[in-house]
């Protein structure tokens, strides 16, 4: 038996066309061809769409926690500025009257306990020993003014600068793992 593609003439096998075969081969790989295709323009956006929501989901997140990091600092900074403003009028007081005033050792406890909720431990020890040093403070005698340029001169007056230390210190983590 004989079969014909394009004209031309070519024996078959026990009878079989084999045209027909090829063709219906080719015919159905088409087929296949245009499945394949429009799956794989499926999956691609599909795929697309994924990465996209999950690109957005990761950067909403990462907003998210720099924006918390920023406030969170914010607060701290607030909460170590009213601390160290409030013992430094209190050290100054110190210096110049016997009594301490209740009020506003009260007032430096509500910042220290504050602290510790929010800073590492290491801050609130060192407000502690700031509060120790002002109260220790009014029971040493009162300062005059040549005292008070001779403590100036000597770097004496500065009681809050180890804790103003670790509060920079703290405070530059932050920023770190804003930008991190």
């Amino acid at each position: 038996m004989l079969c014909s593609i394009s004209g031309e003439r070519f024996p078959t096998i026990g009878g079989i066309d084999e045209s027909t075969e090829v063709s219906d081969a080719q015919g159905c790989t088409r087929m296949n061809a245009a499945y394949v295709s429009a799956f794989a323009a499926l999956a691609g956006s599909l795929i697309g769409g994924l990465t996209t929501f999950a690109a957005a989901w990761v950067t909403q997140r990462r907003q998210a926690n720099v924006q918390w990091l920023l406030q969170e600092k914010t607060r701290r900074q607030e909460l170590y500025q009213q601390f160290i403003e409030e013992a430094s009028k209190l050290y100054v007081d110190a210096l110049i009257h016997d009594q301490a005033p209740i009020a506003p050792l009260v007032s430096l406890y509500v910042c220290i306990n504050k602290m510790r909720i929010v800073s590492n431990p290491g801050i609130a020890e060192r407000g502690d020993r700031v509060i120790r040093m002002i109260v220790d403070t009014y029971d040493l005698p009162n300062k005059t003014l040549p005292e008070l340029h001779a403590m100036v001169e000597s770097g004496a007056l500065d009681p809050l600068r180890e804790f103003s230390d670790v509060c920079r210190d703290e405070l530059s983590a932050l920023t770190d793992a804003v930008f991190s």
